[in-house]
């Protein structure tokens, strides 16, 4: 009876035992997620983002131009009939020309100051340098002070942050000439530090005395604030590197005050300490400026230059061009024949060497009348005209500052204040932009 009741008792309603957790832990194991593991993922993934930013650092950069210079970009420009000029082409790169870019600047409410009120944008845009430098330097303006409008094309207003991508594309920017130079160093610190009141000038050793005299406009008064201008952005990162929007490692703008022919020794020395004897891994661009202070001789300037161009390919073989006539002419020594000059530019490199040259600005009414004959605005557009023949055939490009000044404010008649030394830095800036730094 008990083998039949065994054999026919109902059964347990109790559920069936699930079988001990350990014997599924390997199982489970491959697809669990605990802290450790993630803190290991985390660091497995910095190491390799780190890696690949490391690699990409140590590989040397090759500056490029942007897109829109070295593509072809069609867009539908709107025309307005009988319109003197053309509203600005709706393309992301020109969405700085017509903005304030100032606004974020320190000192732009007092010393309201608006880069409207110093470009007004317009279509076309300049495509190529020359016809760039021929617009920039043949423009003019509707009014005293009013925005500078060039000749035929526009040029760029841009923002900082593009300024700051412009100049990294150059190992250094050195521009040698004047104190007119140097207010074009200056305003570069204005536009790469965001500081319309105190950009231009060593405001970091500042007594209250200068913060007043020089502040603003009165940057660039040659009388209260010569020796308080910055002559190199290097003094920047030195003294006051949180003022600089640019990274400090990839700006390097620096003035050599060279103010006359024939040129002291001690100053052809401070040219060669800036030039190295190898080739670089970016470009070096050079702009110079001089007539002023050899009374508007062209021959002087035109020796002051051949002696810079000398020196410069002397001590850096690989800037070149061998097609350029390097070989300085100075009164004292005369010219070289030919065949000596041939063979020795044979000895010189061929690489990328962009040249500018800046003539002096108009004469202002403070002028004195004593220089109104030598160096007045009939003198100063007969030089500005000769010397842009004259530096071409050096195979040195030309930027003319007579028309873009002549409707300014000059404080002593010569020196521009500082509206119109952002407008003469930022026609510089746009040469920087176009030269085709990829062929370097």
């Amino acid at each position: 009876m008990a083998y039949l009741w065994d054999k026919h008792a109902p059964a347990s309603s109790s559920p069936i035992a699930s079988p001990p957790p350990w014997t599924l832990a390997p199982k489970m194991s491959s697809w669990s997620v605990s802290p450790r593991r993630i803190v290991l993922f985390v660091l497995a993934t910095a190491l390799v983002y780190s890696l690949n930013a490391f690699l990409l650092a140590s590989k040397p950069h090759k500056p490029q131009r942007p897109s829109y210079l070295t593509e072809h970009l069609p867009y539908n420009s709107t025309v307005l009939p009988h319109a003197a000029f053309q509203p600005p082409e709706a393309l992301p790169h020109r969405n700085a020309d017509i903005v304030d870019t100032f606004a974020s600047y320190k000192y732009r409410n007092t010393c309201n100051i608006s880069s409207l009120d110093l470009h007004s944008p317009f279509a076309p845009l300049c495509t190529d340098r020359k016809s760039l430098l021929t617009a920039m330097s043949s423009g003019g303006r509707i009014g005293h002070d009013a925005p500078y409008m060039p000749r035929g094309c526009d040029f760029r207003w841009f923002s900082t942050e593009e300024i700051c991508e412009v100049l990294s594309r150059f190992e250094k920017v050195i521009i040698l000439g004047d104190s007119m130079m140097r207010h074009v160093v200056g305003s570069f610190n204005v536009l790469i530090r965001k500081d319309l009141g105190y950009g231009a000038v060593t405001d970091w050793n500042f007594s209250p005395e200068e913060r007043q005299d020089c502040f603003c406009n009165y940057q660039f008064n040659v009388k209260a604030c010569s020796v308080q201008g910055i002559f190199k952005t290097g003094d920047v990162v030195k003294n006051d590197p949180e003022s600089l929007a640019c990274p400090a490692s990839t700006v390097d703008v620096i003035i050599e005050q060279m103010i006359r022919f024939p040129i002291p020794s001690d100053e052809l020395d401070r040219l060669r300490a800036l030039l190295p004897s190898e080739k670089p891994t970016r470009p070096y661009a050079f702009v110079f400026g001089h007539g002023l202070w050899n009374d508007l001789d062209l021959q002087a300037t035109l020796d002051w230059l051949d002696t810079l161009l000398d020196v410069s390919v002397q001590q850096a073989p690989w800037l070149g061009p061998p097609s350029q006539p390097l070989i300085p002419h100075t009164r004292s020594r005369g010219r070289k024949s030919a065949v000596a000059a041939k063979g020795e530019r044979s000895k010189q490199g061929s690489g990328f060497w962009p040249r500018l040259f800046l003539t002096p600005n108009a004469a202002g009414k403070e002028k004195p009348d004593e220089w109104l004959v030598s160096q007045g605005n009939k003198a100063l557009m007969i030089f500005e005209e000769a010397v842009r023949e004259e530096v071409k055939r050096k195979g040195v490009e030309h930027l003319g500052t007579w028309n873009m000044s002549i409707q300014s404010n000059k404080f002593d008649g010569v020196h521009l204040d500082l509206r119109g030394n952002l407008i003469k830095a930022m026609m510089v800036v746009n040469w920087l932009n176009m030269l085709e730094v990829e062929d370097f």
